[in-house]
């Protein structure tokens, strides 16, 4: 099955949200608790906080970085960074100081935009630093101000500034194999153009669609199937500060929602949500699944309990995000993320060389290419070499096509845990870990998790002195990672089991694990 691109792709997410505030000035674009803007407004406040950054010198050719929870100020935020031409990068507000600033290093920001409820955090860290001297600290309180809403307008202010299309739109971070973060650069035209990809696959009805977006913005899943798709579709997306279950279930009766952007924990906790038997969710037409693999067992408990479908679909940073997806008309397949976007190519490779084709039914490496795949890492050239050869982005997911080219995931070749659809990377834990005193040696595997996807599980081997309890270490590792990447166990043991070349056998350990 191929589909076409359709005829209208945007040279960047801007200039869709300043057609779409053409086309519906009144219609109401956000909705977050109990504030609502509406297409004219939105587009007003992100062009007038793009001339704020402008004028401080957050334009061309800069970055700027948020650290924002899920509000209508974080949507302004990510229009307004690239109308004023600067490049976009998102970080989680929940990191610790120690998660940060390497980011940040990297990143060297001419602005950080964050929440008040965090300046503890951001404003001593960008006070630590010689290399942040210059960068400019914008405090966002929680209802005192809304970005680009204060002062006087002028129809120059109203008028959305339009980033050059070749130039660069984000600078997503993603886990890196070492441990460090890499900076994912996109252009807008990719960004872009993975929409309209999208859209051939899982056309949206404009003007018609409610969008609800549980998870945060910061995160690249949200971004593409929550923020941007409501933009293009011209829809109501319905933002929740924070996901909680209960919330959800109330966001989708009271604002007749039509399509979810879910993932398997979000809709595994709502089916285990005391009050989803009552629940209203006659308005949903579609559910999105990503950021991690969708049991077979879980899509069929919701389709049977809503009535609504779910396709899942593939992608990672790397790929703008989205590669592929079971289309909304057609043949969707369960256990497959679908067929590849439009203009997009996917192949699978022997593991070891990436240099065989290898035909159907056959496990390897996927590799894409096409028109969304990024322009490499920030600052790490070698690791840009190694995904980027030949045109070809090799994702470090080990698959398999069918005969009628779906795709299915089967493993990953990179050593990654998904928890909860966010990347936790072991050797960050294992070198928290290994950084308390009494810790000799630490490994750490995912292991299956029925409410998470995949769950961490630490061993330790402790040196001597006086022994720290598994309920110590957890406490050492919560003051140094986010709560996501925090073990579901610690395991005291006396040896980690090691391969014939001294290396941890992880297979082994997460066999033991499993068992455990």
């Amino acid at each position: 099955m191929s589909v076409a691109m359709p005829e209208t792709v945007w040279p960047s997410v801007v200039h869709m949200l300043a057609d779409a505030a053409r086309r519906r000035p009144e219609a109401t674009a956000l909705v977050c608790g109990d504030e609502s803007l509406s297409y004219a407004e939105y587009a007003a406040c992100a062009a007038r906080f793009a001339r704020e950054l402008q004028a401080a010198g957050a334009g061309a050719g800069t970055r700027v970085a948020l650290l924002m929870d899920n509000s209508l100020d974080i949507a302004i935020a990510t229009f307004a960074v690239q109308a004023a031409g600067a490049q976009l990068v998102p970080l989680n507000p929940a990191y610790t100081a120690s998660e940060l600033m390497p980011m940040l290093e990297d990143a060297a920001p001419a602005a950080v935009v964050f929440d008040s409820a965090i300046a503890g955090v951001v404003r001593p860290l960008l006070a630590r630093s010689p290399a942040f001297a210059g960068t400019l600290a914008i405090e966002i309180g929680s209802r005192a101000r809304r970005l680009g809403a204060t002062g006087e307008r002028t129809a120059l202010d109203a008028e959305l500034p339009l980033p050059d299309p070749d130039s660069l739109s984000t600078l997503q971070y993603t886990g890196g194999t070492t441990g460090r973060s890499k900076g994912v650069d996109l252009g807008h035209r990719a960004v872009a153009v993975n929409v309209s990809q999208r859209e051939a696959l899982l056309p949206t009805r404009p003007d018609a669609e409610r969008v609800l977006a549980p998870t945060p913005l910061f995160h690249v899943y949200a971004v593409s199937m929550g923020l941007y798709l409501a933009a293009h579709a011209r829809a109501m997306l319905v933002l929740l500060p924070r996901y909680r279950p209960q919330a959800v279930l109330d966001a989708i009766a009271g604002h007749r929602v039509t399509l979810l952007a879910a993932s398997p924990t979000i809709l595994t906790g709502l089916m285990a949500c005391e009050g989803f038997a009552a629940a209203d969710l006659s308005s949903l037409t579609l559910c999105f699944s990503g950021s991690s693999a969708l049991p077979e067992a879980t899509l069929r408990r919701w389709q049977e309990a809503t009535g609504c479908g779910v396709v899942e679909g593939y992608g990672q940073s790397e790929a703008g995000p989205v590669l592929t997806y079971n289309p909304r008309d057609g043949l969707r397949k369960v256990g497959s993320v679908g067929i590849p976007l439009p203009a997009t190519r996917i192949e699978i490779v022997d593991a070891a060389t990436g240099s065989e084709v290898l035909g159907t039914g056959r496990l390897g490496e996927i590799r894409a290419r096409g028109p969304q795949v990024m322009r490499g890492y920030r600052n790490l050239p070698a690791e840009t070499a190694a995904a980027l050869r030949d045109g070809w982005l090799y994702t470090g997911d080990i698959g398999e096509l069918d005969a009628d080219g779906y795709l299915y995931i089967r493993d990953r070749k990179k050593d990654m845990v998904i928890v909860a659809g966010f990347n936790v990377y072991p050797r960050e834990v294992e070198e928290a870990l290994c950084a308390h005193p009494h810790v000799r040696e630490a490994a750490v595997v995912g292991v299956p998790d029925a409410y998470r996807g995949e769950a961490l599980v630490a061993s330790v081997v402790l040196a001597s002195g006086v022994p720290p309890t598994d309920i110590d270490l957890i406490g050492w590792l919560a003051e140094r990672l986010v709560r996501y990447k925090l073990p579901k166990s610690v395991r005291i043991v006396d040896a980690l089991p090691k391969t014939g070349v001294g290396k941890v056998d992880k297979n082994r350990l997460r066999e033991i694990s499993r068992e455990a």
